[in-house]
C-alpha cells in the first residue's frame, strides 16, 4: 500500500499546531472486501494491526503514561501563556500606533523604542516556547518517561519565561496611561475640528450669496475665502497623511478664518450704511469748519489791538491752515464717495479716517483762537479769579502733606515751595501798562500741574503704606 505524503513542514507553526499524518488509505479491492463483510472502514484497518501489534501506540499504564500527560498539560500551559502574551503585545501594539500618531515629543519617541526593546524580548520568550514544542513529539507511541520529564520541564520554563515578559508588558502598559490619554484626546478632539471647518467654510459661503444678492460685491471676502481651499483639501485628505497635530492645527485655522469672513459678509450691508452715513455728517462738518474758519481772522485782528503780541503770535497761521486742512479733507471725501461708489470699502473706511483726522485738527486750531480770546478778556477783566483758584490748590496740597506730619516730606515741600514762588512771579508780571496776560495763563496752569502732581504721590506712598 502507499501511504499519501505528510504536509510540509511549516516553521511558523509549533508541532502541536502541524496536521497529523492520516492512516494509509487501503487499495480498492481490500477495501471493497472490508465493506462487503460490514465493517467500518478505520475499524477493519485497525484490527490486523492490534492482532500483530505493529504500527499504533503501545497501550501501557504506568509511569510514561503518568509523564505524558503532565507534559502535555505543561504544553497546554505555556500555549495558553503564549496566546495571552501574543494578544497583549497586539493590544499594546495599537496602543503604541496611537501615540505616535498623535505625538512626535521626546516622551513618545522613548516610549516607542522601549516597545522595540521588549519586543525583542517578546520574540525571545517565543522562540523559547517554539523550540520546546518543536523539540518533543508527546504523541509519539514509544515516549519514554525521561524524554516526557525533559519536555515538561523544558514546556514549564518556557511558560514561565512567557509569563515574567507579560508581566513587564503589563507595566509598560501601564506606564504608556497619560501619553496614550492624551493621544486619545487629541484624536477625540480631530473628527469634531474638521467637522466644524467644514460647517464654518459653508456657513461663509451661504453668507457671501446672501450678500451678493442684496447687489453689494465683496470680491475681497471671496477671495480670502477661496484662499481656503487648499487648506480643505488638506483636512479632507486626513491626518494619516498630515498628521493629527498638524490637521487640528489647520482646522483650527480654516475656522477662524472662515468664521472671520462670515461674520464681515453678514455686516456688510450694515457697514455700507455706516459709510454713507459718515459721508454725508464728514461733509456737513466740513462745510461747518469752513465758515467757522472765516471768523478767525476776525478773532485775530481784536487779539492783536488789545494784547501783546505773545498773546497771539502762535495763532497767525491758524486762518491759512484751517483752509488747506478742509480743502484736503474735502479732496479725501471725493476719493471717499469713488470707494464707496466701487465697493472698496476698506479703501472707503481709510480715506473718511483720514477726512476725520484732518477735520479734528482743524477744528482744535480753529477753536483755540476763539478760546484763547475768551480766556484772555477774562483775565484781563479779573485776574484775582484765576490766582485765588491756584492758590487754593497750593494750600490744599500743603494741607495733604502735614496730614498726620510735625514736618512736611521736603521731596513734597520743596516743589510745593517752588510752585508759590512761581506764583507770586506770574502775578508780578501784570504790572505795567501792557501786561502779558498769556504768559501770566501759562505760569498759573503749570503751577496747578505741579500741585497735581505731588497730590499724586502723597496718595500713592500713603496707599502703598496701608
Amino acid at each position: 500500500m502507499t501511504a499519501t505524503p505528510a504536509q510540509p513542514y511549516s516553521p511558523s507553526l509549533p508541532r502541536a499546531h502541524r496536521p497529523r499524518r492520516r492512516f494509509p488509505r487501503p487499495p480498492g479491492p481490500v477495501r471493497d472486501t472490508l465493506t462487503l463483510m460490514g465493517l467500518p472502514l478505520l475499524a477493519a484497518l485497525a484490527l490486523p494491526a492490534a492482532f500483530a501489534g505493529g504500527g499504533t501506540r503501545r497501550w501501557f499504564g504506568g509511569r510514561a503514561e503518568s509523564q505524558r500527560a503532565e507534559a502535555q498539560a505543561a504544553k497546554d500551559a505555556a500555549a495558553a501563556a503564549f496566546y495571552e502574551l501574543d494578544t497583549a503585545q497586539r493590544d499594546l501594539r495599537i496602543s503604541i500606533e496611537t501615540i505616535t500618531a498623535v505625538d512626535n515629543s521626546p516622551a513618545a519617541r522613548h516610549a516607542v523604542a522601549d516597545f522595540d526593546a521588549l519586543g525583542r524580548r517578546i520574540d525571545e520568550a517565543s522562540r523559547q516556547y517554539i523550540d520546546a514544542v518543536d523539540a518533543h513529539d508527546l504523541d509519539r507511541d514509544d515516549l519514554e518517561a525521561s524524554a516526557a520529564s525533559r519536555a515538561r520541564t523544558e514546556l514549564t520554563a518556557a511558560k514561565e519565561e512567557l509569563g515574567r515578559v507579560k508581566q513587564e508588558l503589563d507595566r509598560f502598559t501601564e506606564g504608556l496611561g497619560p501619553l496614550l490619554g492624551k493621544a486619545e484626546t487629541q484624536l477625540a478632539r480631530l473628527a469634531p475640528a474638521v467637522e466644524r471647518a467644514r460647517q464654518a467654510l459653508l456657513a461663509a459661503s451661504n453668507a457671501l450669496d446672501s450678500v451678493r444678492a442684496t447687489g453689494l460685491k465683496a470680491d475681497d471676502l471671496a477671495a480670502r475665502l477661496a484662499a481656503l481651499s487648499p487648506e480643505l483639501t488638506k483636512l479632507n485628505q486626513g491626518a494619516g497623511q498630515h498628521g493629527v497635530p498638524q490637521t487640528l492645527e489647520r482646522a483650527e485655522t480654516v475656522t477662524r478664518g472662515a468664521e472671520a469672513v462670515r461674520v464681515e459678509a453678514e455686516r456688510l450691508p450694515e457697514r455700507a450704511a455706516e459709510i454713507d452715513h459718515r459721508l454725508v455728517s464728514l461733509r456737513t462738518r466740513a462745510q461747518a469748519l469752513t465758515t467757522r474758519s472765516e471768523q478767525v481772522e476776525p478773532i485775530l485782528s481784536e487779539l492783536r489791538r488789545r494784547f501783546t503780541v505773545a498773546c497771539w503770535q502762535d495763532l497767525q497761521r491758524v486762518p491759512g491752515v484751517a483752509a488747506e486742512n478742509v480743502r484736503q479733507a474735502e479732496t479725501k471725501l471725493t476719493e471717499a464717495q469713488s470707494a464707496r461708489d466701487e465697493q472698496r470699502w476698506a479703501d472707503a473706511t481709510a480715506l473718511l479716517s483720514t477726512v476725520r483726522a484732518l477735520l479734528n485738527t482743524t477744528d482744535e486750531a480753529v477753536s483755540a483762537a476763539g478760546d484763547r480770546l475768551h480766556r484772555l478778556n477774562a483775565v484781563q477783566k479779573d485776574p484775582q479769579q484765576e490766582i485765588e483758584r491756584t492758590r487754593f490748590a497750593i494750600r490744599d496740597a500743603q494741607r495733604l502733606a502735614m496730614a498726620g506730619r510735625n514736618t512736611p516730606d521736603p521731596r513734597h515741600a520743596r516743589p510745593l515751595d517752588d510752585a508759590v514762588s512761581r506764583l507770586e512771579r506770574a502775578i508780578a508780571t501784570l504790572d505795567g501798562r501792557h501786561p502779558d496776560y498769556w504768559h501770566f495763563l501759562t505760569e498759573t496752569e503749570a503751577v496747578r500741574r505741579t500741585v497735581a502732581h505731588v497730590v499724586s504721590e502723597i496718595r500713592e506712598e500713603r496707599g502703598a503704606g496701608h
